[in-house]
């Protein structure tokens, strides 16, 4: 496996992310906003995301798992860590690195409404939507981009890469 070339430079990542921050901060404001990464591929996503956000939040994790050591999905979801702080009446804002086959939000999407939250919306740094299989609405996305598989910016292959400062293709 080897880098090919850089998809998104850090400086597109972080003018991406203040023009999101500016719009969540806008459509958020007078709610009780909280930002939940899906682990681990968000968490560099959320870290900026939530610092160009200007509002009062919360921050929490879920971790849930449909890849495993390879480069397509296993398609089994499985849940490996829960929110842990209380979510009813919130407004919930998942944050995800990319999105492909809409399979893990969707699943997410509906076992969070157990938790009675005001709304559950999504943001993505990346959208794959010619990949999706299963119909989710991606409420924030910060770059749409096509088929190949992608590394940096908490992407990762084998849990390497995650540390890049930008967005690159693999491949094989």
């Amino acid at each position: 496996m080897e880098i090919s070339k850089t998809i998104l430079s850090s400086d597109q990542i972080n003018k991406r992310i203040l023009e999101l921050g500016n719009e969540i901060s806008s459509d958020y404001k007078g709610k009780k906003l909280v930002l939940i990464g899906i682990l681990n591929g968000a968490f560099i996503f959320l870290a900026d995301l939530a610092r160009a956000i200007d509002l009062e939040l919360e921050i929490d994790f879920i971790r849930v798992a449909s890849y495993g050591n390879n480069m397509s999905t296993s398609g089994t979801i499985t849940l490996a860590k829960e929110p842990e702080i209380d979510l009813e009446g919130k407004s919930i804002l998942l944050v995800e690195d990319i999105v492909d086959t809409g399979s893990t939000l969707a699943w997410l999407n509906e076992y969070l409404t157990k938790f009675n939250p005001e709304s559950v919306k999504i943001c993505s740094l990346i959208d794959k939507h010619e990949r999706r299989e299963v119909e989710v609405t991606v409420d924030y996305v910060g770059f749409s981009l096509d088929k190949g598989f992608l590394i940096g910016y908490g992407l990762d292959y084998a849990q390497k890469f995650r540390n890049l400062p930008a967005v690159h293709s693999m491949d094989a």
